[in-house]
């Protein structure tokens, strides 16, 4: 393999490897889970006055676990499906190279 060859392999590489860490679905599904857990918990013992203002619902612990849940489906999603580096353009590659 020559040099060059050698470069575009590793920048290829690199180049998957940071859309996969910038996925959308990462910062999406990581707020959740994290708002999610403290809306949780102060769901969890709401005051009588919370629970009057809201008719009586648990509105905190019911956000929070849907928010929970949001936020576990796209982490989960992104595990199942991780970001694929977008392909270089017909025009970029080199002849003869294999790479589709």
């Amino acid at each position: 393999m020559s040099e060059l060859h050698k470069e575009v392999s590793e920048l290829e590489r690199k180049s998957a490897t940071a859309a996969r860490l910038f996925d959308i679905r990462r910062i999406i599904g990581g707020l959740f889970v994290v708002y999610g857990v403290i809306v949780t918990i102060a769901g969890i013992s709401p005051s009588d006055a919370d629970l009057k203002k809201a008719e009586g619902v648990h509105i905190n612990l019911w956000t929070g676990l849907a928010m929970l849940a949001l936020g576990l489906f796209f982490l989960v999603w992104m595990k199942l499906r991780p970001a694929e580096a977008p392909a270089a353009p017909e025009a970029e590659r080199e002849p003869g190279s294999d790479t589709a």
